[in-house]
Formats: structure tokens, sequence, C-alpha cells
């Protein structure tokens, strides 16, 4: 499994973020024609990759639900701030 339910989320709601961003320039009453233009082909572009990883992340989840795959719970093992791992 190359991407996780939270890995996939989470890039999920960065393009959330670029499209809205970049909405809000297609608004902009400042902005020059092309400007806007350019800015629309890129909502386009950010919308398509964003469905391909909500396609991927609904595909995560049919699998896991019909036991294909499984989830790996990936533990943390830090050694920062634990005197246990303090050299001399």
């Amino acid at each position: 499994m190359a991407e996780t339910i939270g890995t996939l989320v989470d890039k999920i709601s960065i393009f959330e973020l670029k499209i809205y961003h970049m909405d809000e320039q297609t608004r902009r009453k400042d902005a020059s024609s092309d400007h806007i233009k350019s800015c629309r082909k890129k909502i386009r572009i950010l919308k398509a990759q964003r469905d391909d990883l909500v396609a991927e992340l609904n595909e995560l989840f049919e699998d896991v639900k019909t036991g294909k795959k499984k989830l790996r719970i990936y533990r943390q093992f830090k050694m920062y701030n634990d005197p246990a791992y303090r050299g001399k």
C-alpha cells in the first residue's frame, strides 16, 4: 500500500485549500483577464488531481471493507526527551 488513509486525506485537504485560494484569484477585481483565465485552467487541473486522490481513497476504503487490504498501525518510537536515551 503506497498511501495510507491519513496521507490521502492530508493531500486531499491541501488540494481543497489550493482550489479555494486559486478560485479567490479568479474573483479579484484588479486581476488581468489572462491571470483569471490561467487560474481557471489551474483549478480544472487541481480538481482533476484531487478527484484522483478521492478515487484512490474510496478504493482503499472498499479494499479494507472487503478484507482485500489490511491497515497497518505504524508506531512512533521517539528518542528525544527520553532520559533513557541520553548519552554520557
